[in-house]
């Protein structure tokens, strides 16, 4: 097969996230087949050139959490204003008349709205499994778009009848979740170096599942090798849940079920306390920080700055839509340094640490050290942002920019060497037709199964009634 090269050239900036974070002014990087072969001012000449003047590169941002199934529940009014115990009560109903096309739709849609925000790799924690739905509707719509993707099986075991939060009818017998934990490790997931799908394993939560299913979940990712994800510490209701049926904090309860450690990554952590943080970085267990979605269920701002400074891999993660109504990474980024700024003072948080967090920070929290960076060997996933427009007028730091400033849609961004956005659009979908395609799914499939079964449901300025 003919080796075939792109030249990103003439960038105002190169954001190389390397050890030594440098920055390259009017530089150029080189891509052969899928890997950065070249970064440097002297290098001229490619099978493709794509002029980036008057733009910031910097690696491709990563979402470390997500549900995208959600991306068919924005703004369910019964849950707009509730708590994360009563939001999630809103949604179970909905949740549980999901099927196949739903699932793709939705990953496709909220991928491409995480692509054009820069987004080259992304996590998805999917957790309910009703009318046979499997992982590979939400893997089959994320290869439409062209990123990477870590899709992890999540799992609801623990219904309201046994102490639980989801409705009965929502919840799986934990033999067959554990079975199809074995089935998605050997046919999806992809161990090696350069992975485009890798697959985890990600019970819910603590609230929805057995202590049982959570030791067994964490043996078989050992024995897999493959990693692990869940919520935790996700606000006060949480470790109340955890300090009654469990009588410890969050933190001992995953110690000793085996939810620490480099394999293993926890969604919020809004309420971890110094002991948790320390265990954390002792154990090389990660974080996903979710900022916007924190501050839309009101659960509080988590301690990063706490943890970043104790030695914890800390990044970025969007959330599920329905708790953020919104899928920017690079809006998220402003919003961790703004709520740091807050919780800690203007100096805890620099626009260059944000970035950090939302590239370099996720790979790490990923384990991909393939990405996250820059640099020769690394996979050309790669962002670049045009700053001559009017959000960045007046800029005197364009990296900075890109936090400070905005919001910012991604120029172009490259996955695997590949584009999958081109001046500003989608290289492989067109949006028109992803944006009607989830509506007509939205208005057809969820609200008529909810009708057809008996259900009565207000979803905006009209009432969705039982016509049964």
């Amino acid at each position: 097969m003919r080796k075939t090269t792109t030249l990103i050239k003439n960038a105002d900036v190169v954001v190389t996230m390397d050890a030594k974070r440098a920055e390259l002014k009017g530089a150029s990087i080189l891509i052969e087949n899928g890997a950065i072969i070249g970064v440097g001012n002297n290098l001229s000449t490619a099978d493709e050139i794509i002029d980036a003047t008057g733009c910031v590169v910097t690696p491709g941002l990563i979402n470390t959490h997500h549900h995208l199934f959600q991306s068919l529940v924005r703004g369910v009014p019964a849950g707009q204003d509730a708590l994360l115990f009563g939001w999630l009560k809103t949604l179970y109903p909905i949740f549980q008349r999901m099927e196949g096309e739903d699932m793709y739709v939705s990953a496709q849609s909220g991928l491409a709205e995480l692509a054009l925000s820069g987004c080259s790799l992304s996590s998805d924690h999917q957790y309910i499994f009703p009318n046979d739905v499997k992982m590979e509707h939400a893997i089959n719509g994320a290869q439409s778009i062209g990123v990477r993707f870590h899709a992890t099986r999540g799992a609801m075991s623990v219904g309201e009848s046994n102490g639980g939060l989801p409705p009965d009818s929502l919840v799986e017998k934990e033999s067959l979740i554990l079975k199809d934990f074995e089935r998605v490790i050997s046919q999806l997931h992809d161990p090696s170096q350069n992975a485009m799908v890798q697959v985890g394993l990600a019970p819910c939560s603590p609230f929805t599942v057995s202590e049982g299913l959570m030791r067994d979940t964490a043996a078989m990712a050992l024995d897999k090798n493959v990693m692990l994800h869940t919520h935790l510490a996700e606000n006060d209701e949480d470790i109340a849940y955890s300090l009654e049926k469990f009588g410890c904090r969050p933190g001992e309860y995953a110690e000793r079920l085996g939810w620490t450690g480099n394999h293993v990554w926890h969604a919020h952590c809004v309420k971890l306390n110094s002991d948790e943080i320390n265990l954390f970085a002792r154990t090389k267990t990660g974080v996903a920080h979710c900022p916007c979605s924190n501050c839309r269920l009101g659960s509080g701002i988590a301690p990063v700055r706490e943890m970043r400074d104790g030695g914890v891999k800390v990044g970025l993660g969007v959330d599920g839509s329905a708790s953020n109504d919104a899928g920017h990474l690079l809006s998220e980024a402003r919003q961790l340094l703004l709520l740091q700024r807050v919780k800690n003072g203007a100096n805890s948080m620099r626009a260059r640490e944000a970035l950090e967090i939302a590239t370099l920070g996720g790979a790490s929290v990923l384990n991909r050290t393939d990405l996250g960076s820059i640099e020769i060997g690394k996979r050309a996933d790669i962002a670049i942002w045009d700053i001559t427009g009017l959000a960045a007028a007046g800029a005197w730091d364009p990296v900075a920019a890109l936090v400070l400033n905005g919001p910012f849609n991604v120029r172009d961004l490259f996955v695997e060497g590949k584009p999958v956005v081109s001046s500003g659009r989608l290289a492989n979908q067109e949006e028109g037709m992803i944006a009607h395609l989830h509506h007509s799914v939205r208005n057809r499939s969820i609200t008529m199964r909810m009708i057809l079964h008996g259900m009565t449901y207000d979803i905006g300025n009209f009432i969705i009634a039982s016509i049964i």
